[in-house]
């Protein structure tokens, strides 16, 4: 007979199949790089992108392109804390992920990682984004220090609220916050609309996401946005989506960028609403392509900044 996959050598349920830690990586190594979620790079991108998109408006109000340099920067530091993120998490939750069956073989459930190590990996990412972050202007090293409050509350807001969901968008976004501050030294409304609009967005496809565990969920007493919506989650994230582009195209407009950013805005805009039109609460693997595929919303939205400046260039 066939012996199953042993849970060091199966990719974890909800990372894209061959993907390059379970192909490539050392089996040594594996456990690690899937702390830190490398094996699932959705995360890492919906982390980076508020920051890139941040660096992008603040280059589009000045008439220029983005920093390139901040932009290496903020991909190298959310891929750390978005690692250090996601092992500090599997450490609080490690006895909720025991009950599910989508986090059961993640490294710490499964025996293959300790706590005392994940400790470890957490607090060596912490220190390597630190070097990151003290090479930005004051403003931004006070908004990176501020953010470790949001980072630590997340993993208990499910024990606490119905809607952990909104307590990630208010951490996952911090990056418009922190990527403004870099690239200009403080903060303006276009800003703080661009962070309002990031905070529903996350609000959306993270309930999305928890469609996934909707009956793990409610055997291990977690609650989620999914959960509390039930079967009106996707008029929800409509909902969720609408504000968010509303709250985008009031940023455009606040920071009186170029009309080419219209365009690419309105195709964000009609990928969040395919979305949540496609979203069914019975479809926890569409759920999961859907929350991917956030990724290229996000992009839209970042190119959508980006191409704001031209009009400014012109003299407009």
């Amino acid at each position: 007979m066939t012996q199953p996959p042993s849970p060091q050598t199966e990719p974890l349920p909800d990372a894209v199949a061959a993907n390059w830690v379970d192909r490539w990586a050392p089996a040594a190594l594996r456990p690690w790089l899937q702390l830190g979620r490398f094996d699932r790079p959705a995360g890492i991108w919906l982390l980076l992108l508020p920051g890139w998109q941040a660096i992008g408006l603040a280059g589009a109000m000045a008439g220029k392109g983005p920093d390139l340099k901040l932009m290496v920067l903020f991909a190298l530091g959310s891929a750390l804390m978005r690692a250090a993120g996601c092992a500090y998490n599997d450490i609080v939750d490690r006895d909720f992920d025991a009950k599910v069956a989508r986090t059961v073989g993640r490294p710490i459930p499964s025996g293959r990682i300790s706590v005392k190590q994940a400790w470890a990996f957490t607090l060596g990412c912490c220190l390597l984004s630190f070097f990151i972050l003290i090479s930005l202007p004051p403003v931004a090293i006070a908004l990176g220090v501020g953010s470790l409050a949001l980072v630590a509350a997340y993993p208990f807001m499910k024990r606490i609220t119905w809607w952990p969901q909104a307590w990630l968008g208010l951490t996952f976004n911090w990056g418009v916050l922190l990527g403004f501050a870099a690239a200009t030294g403080g903060l303006s409304v276009p800003a703080l609309l661009l962070y309002a609009s990031g905070i529903f967005w996350t609000l959306g496809y993270d309930t999305i996401y928890a469609v996934q565990d909707l009956e793990d969920d409610a055997l291990a007493g977690i609650k989620s946005s999914a959960r509390r919506l039930g079967t009106a989650a996707p008029k929800a994230v409509m909902g969720f989506y609408l504000v968010a582009i509303a709250l985008a195209l009031a940023s455009l407009y606040t920071a009186h960028l170029g009309p080419l950013s219209l365009p690419l805005l309105a195709l964000f805009a009609l990928h969040l609403v395919r979305q949540a039109r496609s979203l069914r609460v019975d479809d926890p693997a569409g759920a999961l392509v859907l929350f991917r595929s956030n990724r290229d919303a996000g992009l839209l939205l970042c190119a959508a900044l980006i191409a704001g400046l031209w009009h400014l260039g012109a003299g407009g």
